[in-house]
């Protein structure tokens, strides 16, 4: 959850203007990695935008997040190409490796894993994105060793 400095700085750079308010939905998502409900109380009541309004609009757009999420995100693309190329393997790799299912986060805000419908990659499937970064044609072992990598970088290699 951001403090209250930290919102009046991101309403302030919109220039608390409603009209603004999926830019200043976007910065709390960057800087907390979820749309926290204290904060969206407070942007809402700034902002005298309806916090039903709100709401919809955080849950409308995939980009937002009403949970909290990790520091890494993983990203499963299930689209049909990626699917008939094994992406259902790539999962289940990528649910042992971090020891999530689909949709869930670690305890320790480290690891999110999600999949997706599409990533419009097709022709580079199966597609896994880590932290924003794509990466095709990739196998259940290519994926184990990415998330390792990812790990070993962290200073966390023993396990998520």
């Amino acid at each position: 959850m951001l403090e209250r400095t930290m919102l009046d700085t991101i309403l302030e750079r919109h220039d608390r203007d409603p009209a603004n308010v999926i830019a200043v939905l976007q910065d709390i998502q960057a800087e907390a990695n979820w749309l926290p409900e204290e904060n969206l109380r407070y942007v809402s009541t700034e902002l005298a935008i309806p916090l039903s309004k709100m709401m919809a609009l955080a849950t409308f757009y995939k980009a937002f997040s009403l949970k909290p999420r990790g520091q890494h995100i993983v990203s499963v693309c299930l689209g049909t190409a990626c699917h008939v190329r094994g992406a259902e393997r790539i999962v289940g790799a990528v649910e042992r490796e971090l020891d999530l299912k689909s949709g869930e986060t670690d305890g320790d805000l480290q690891w999110t894993l999600e999949t997706v419908g599409c990533l419009g990659a097709c022709a580079l499937g199966p597609i896994v994105v880590v932290d924003g970064e794509y990466h095709g044609q990739i196998t259940s072992v290519k994926a184990t060793r990415l998330l390792q990598r990812v790990k070993k970088a962290d200073g966390n290699g023993a396990g998520a």
